[in-house]
C-alpha cells in the first residue's frame, strides 16, 4: 500500500543498494512508494527509469572512479574526456547532477589535492555551467569503507568548492559517511548547506536500515535540511537487510518524510 507522503521531500533511491534485484522491479517498487528518482545510474539505465516517469537524480558513468580521481594530474586527461561525454549525455536527458570523486590520497597533501582537483575540474565546470548540470563531489569516509580517500571531511570539500568558485560545482553530503568521520551532522548542514547540492542516507554503524538499530535520528536531520531551503533530492543509500527489501525502502522513505 502506497504511503501518504507529505510532499516536502523529493525521495530518491540508490540503485546499487538493491542489486541483484532487477531494475524493472526496483522501478515498480519506487513508483508504488511515491519516489521521484532512482539514482547513480549510467545512461542506458537512466533512460529506462525516465521511460517509467521517474528521473535519475545523480548520473554516473565510466569516467567516475572513487580511487582514481581529480587529485592526481595524471588522471585528468582521461577523466576530462569521459566527463565531457557524461555531462553532455546527462544534460541532453535533463538530469540535474553528475557525480565525481577526489580519488585516494596516495600521500598527496590536502593542499596539493585541492589544487589538483581544482585544475582538473575547471574545464568540466565550465561545461556544466553551459549545460545546466551540477557536478557534485561525494564526501566519503576513509575510516571504514574507502581507506585513503581524500575528500573525507566537509571542510576540505567546502574549501574545494570555494576554490573552484562555480555555482555548478558542489558537494554530495553523505550523512552516513560524515557521521563516521566527523559527526555533528545537523550543525554541519546548517553551516555549509550552500556548498551542498545533494544528500545521501544510511544507518550508522553498518550502513543498513535507518531504524532503531542505528545511532542517528533521521527525522531531525531531514527537517534541518529542509529548513535550509533545500529543494533537491534525498537519496536513500542504505543496504537493506530485511527479507522484504522494498519494505525496508518504504520504512526509510517514511522515516525521512518530514
Amino acid at each position: 500500500n502506497k504511503p501518504m507522503l507529505k510532499g516536502n521531500v523529493n525521495h530518491s533511491v540508490c540503485r546499487w543498494c538493491y542489486n541483484p534485484m532487477p531494475l524493472e522491479e526496483l522501478i515498480e517498487g519506487a513508483q508504488e512508494l511515491g519516489l521521484k528518482s532512482i539514482e547513480i545510474l549510467g545512461p542506458d539505465d537512466w533512460k529506462k527509469v525516465q521511460k517509467s516517469g521517474l528521473t535519475c537524480a545523480v548520473a554516473t558513468g565510466p569516467p567516475a572512479s572513487i580511487e582514481n580521481g581529480f587529485n592526481e594530474p595524471k588522471n585528468h586527461d582521461k577523466l576530462q574526456k569521459g566527463y565531457v561525454e557524461l555531462i553532455n549525455q546527462a544534460a541532453d536527458d535533463g538530469l540535474p547532477n553528475v557525480i565525481c570523486f577526489s580519488g585516494n590520497r596516495r600521500d598527496i597533501s590536502d593542499e596539493a589535492g585541492l589544487e589538483n582537483c581544482a585544475v582538473g575540474l575547471e574545464p568540466l565546470v565550465k561545461l556544466a555551467e553551459q549545460r545546466n548540470i551540477m557536478l557534485i563531489m561525494e564526501l566519503l569516509n576513509s575510516k571504514v569503507n574507502h581507506k585513503d580517500y581524500q575528500c573525507d571531511k566537509t571542510p576540505w570539500g567546502v574549501e574545494l568548492v570555494e576554490k573552484v568558485g562555480s555555482p555548478n560545482f558542489k558537494l554530495l553530503y553523505d550523512i552516513y559517511h560524515m557521521q563516521i568521520m566527523e559527526g555533528d551532522v545537523i550543525a554541519t548542514i546548517r553551516q555549509y548547506h550552500e556548498h551542498i547540492a545533494h544528500y545521501h542516507t544510511g544507518g550508522v554503524p553498518g550502513r543498513h536500515e535507518i531504524d532503531e538499530t542505528q545511532e542517528l535520528y533521521y527525522p531531525a536531520i531531514i527537517k534541518a535540511i529542509l529548513e535550509t531551503g533545500y529543494t533537491g533530492y534525498l537519496g536513500q543509500e542504505f543496504v537493506p537487510t530485511w527479507d522484504d527489501k522494498l519494505a525496508a525502502l518504504k520504512h526509510g522513505v517514511v522515516t525521512c518524510d518530514v
